[in-house]
């Protein structure tokens, strides 16, 4: 068979050859247009998208999104490392309580409400407020229960979701 190779116009005399894009390469000739990986050694995928053969890092560096951030709203590069709680993806550097801003640790115990990250803290005491609202629980009871809660001791409990 007398294949020209797509890469470098040269008559591929190889053992092997490789097929892309409707085209025949040679196994040095077919490479990732940003990288200049070699195609042929990553195994059978590869990416073609504006007239550029890509391998799968670069067709998502360029042109891939994991989503959007569920707490500063931005998109996330495909590559980025990530948290996630459920449905919602975040930044790493966003992973925190969305009332005090407190970081979390591995092992650190965190709850979704409404759809928002909160630290153990954080999230008894909305339950509290939730709780004496419900209850109509007079502030004074409220304040006393709140108070409470300032001397809880933390669960040494895995972190959850991610």
């Amino acid at each position: 068979m007398n294949s020209i190779c797509a890469g470098c116009s040269v008559q591929i005399r190889d053992r092997y050859m490789l097929q892309a894009v409707g085209k025949f390469w040679h196994e040095d000739c077919l490479k990732c247009a940003c990288c200049l990986c070699r195609l042929g050694e990553l195994g059978s995928k590869l990416y073609y998208k504006q007239s550029m053969i890509l391998c799968a890092r670069d067709y998502l560096r360029l042109f891939g999104l994991t989503g959007t951030c569920a707490a500063c709203d931005k998109n996330i590069p495909a590559f980025e490392l990530v948290m996630r709680a459920k449905d919602n993806v975040y930044h790493l550097r966003c992973f925190a309580c969305q009332a005090c801003n407190q970081r979390f640790c591995i092992g650190d115990k965190f709850y979704l409400c409404e759809n928002k990250i909160l630290c153990q803290y954080d999230f008894e005491e909305r339950m509290a407020f939730h709780q004496a609202a419900y209850n109509n629980q007079s502030l004074t009871e409220l304040t006393k229960n709140i108070e409470q809660l300032e001397n809880f001791e933390p669960l040494e409990t895995s972190m959850v979701g991610s």
